[in-house]
């Protein structure tokens, strides 16, 4: 097959549509697929390298930190991907690039998949004063993207549910996003531990993400001091940094709050390998790739309660889930380090195992097939015809 991901972000970006879109085309490509990818450049030019089109674009930021737009020309790159004639259309945003591939897979006949990523309600505070006003744009956008599709996958069934609660009609299939889990089996690095900072005694718990406000990473902060000698080692960077780093000084734990920021994604599993347990106060994550990813490096997970995270473990196998800070300190004391965590570790890799790429890819490509038989949500234009797309 001829398929076409569209997303608004790639790489060097790191997150978690970029993350799934880039396992995504390299199991489908294993899999004998070609494969193409339609995204924003990080500037007004649009370019082709090695299958993928980025489209000219607009700084968003005032809308969403990094965000961008595409910019409003006339761009001969999307004539190019319809005279392709992709047979499969699948769109992993819903904002710049949605529209191009909704218009692509119309002019090639083709069935537009899409996956929703993000829970918008979660973030309400980027662009409504009122939560719940929030919550009924994000259920009413939504719903207008899903009507559009031919079919949906929801990376959990937390997500699957979401979307019937907004009244999406349209096929919604759960597929989790895999990964290359063999990466993260990482030795730990003592030179790096150093270089960090970090104690050479006492647990390292460690958060690996953007640092936004929906995370809630501040939770994370104010408990470590009843967790006597514990250290928590932060990976990545976003617009809470300082405010955090500034949490932490108040409390005196500038020792024990290691801010390490951004770090190359081919580095991130000497991170992992060098924690006890992965730490997380999300409510807001529609699958939380960084929980597989940890799972996969032998870590247990401590996480506040929602529905994604507790699809992946039961408590004790792969880590607890907590409902409240005090119970988030005292899983922390009670975690077993050095050969009395081995078990642990066990058990977490064990729930990290159905998490794979190929599983992944064969999900995905047997929904295709099925929805390039089921009737489409647009109607085939003559190929006699140049369509107009922008």
């Amino acid at each position: 097959m001829k398929i076409l991901l569209t997303t608004d972000t790639w790489t060097p970006t790191v997150n978690g549509v970029v993350t799934s879109t880039v396992n995504l085309r390299a199991e489908l490509t294993a899999r004998g697929h070609e494969v193409r990818v339609l995204t924003l450049a990080g500037g007004p030019r649009t370019r082709v390298e090695e299958g993928v089109t980025f489209l000219g674009s607009l700084d968003a930021g005032l809308i969403y930190p990094g965000a961008r737009l595409r910019a409003p020309a006339l761009d001969r790159a999307l004539q190019d991907l319809v005279d392709w004639r992709p047979d499969v259309v699948h769109s992993q945003c819903e904002f710049s690039t949605f529209a191009p591939a909704r218009r692509i897979a119309r002019a090639c006949g083709a069935p537009l998949v899409h996956t929703y990523h993000t829970v918008y309600e979660d973030y309400t505070h980027y662009f409504s004063p009122s939560r719940r006003m929030g919550r009924r744009l994000a259920a009413l956008f939504t719903r207008g993207v899903c009507a559009r599709a031919d079919a949906v996958i929801a990376p959990t069934p937390k997500i699957q549910r979401l979307l019937r609660g907004y009244g999406v009609q349209c096929p919604v299939r759960v597929i989790p996003t895999g990964l290359d889990l063999a990466r993260f089996n990482a030795a730990p690095d003592p030179v790096l531990r150093t270089a960090l900072g970090l104690p050479e005694q006492g647990p390292v718990l460690l958060y690996l993400g953007r640092l936004a406000k929906e995370k809630n990473i501040a939770e994370l902060i104010d408990v470590l001091p009843a967790v006597p000698g514990a250290a928590l080692l932060i990976v990545g960077d976003g617009p809470e940094r300082p405010a955090l780093e500034a949490r932490a000084a108040a409390l005196g734990l500038q020792d024990r709050v290691v801010f390490a920021g951004m770090v190359d994604p081919a580095e991130v599993p000497r991170y992992y390998a060098l924690a006890d347990a992965f730490v997380s106060a999300s409510t807001s994550e529609a699958q939380g790739l960084t929980y597989i990813e940890a799972l996969a490096a032998g870590l247990p997970l401590l996480c506040r309660a929602d529905p994604c995270v507790e699809a992946l473990i039961r408590p004790g196998e792969g880590g607890w889930v907590y409902h409240a800070p005090a119970e988030l300190a005292a899983l922390a004391r009670a975690l077993p380090t050095g050969a009395a965590a081995l078990p642990l570790r066990q058990a977490a890799r064990r729930a990290a195992a159905p998490y794979t790429r190929a599983v992944f890819g064969q999900s995905v490509e047997a929904l295709y097939r099925t929805a390039l038989q089921a009737p489409r949500t647009h109607s085939l234009l003559p190929w006699t015809r140049k369509v107009i797309l922008w």
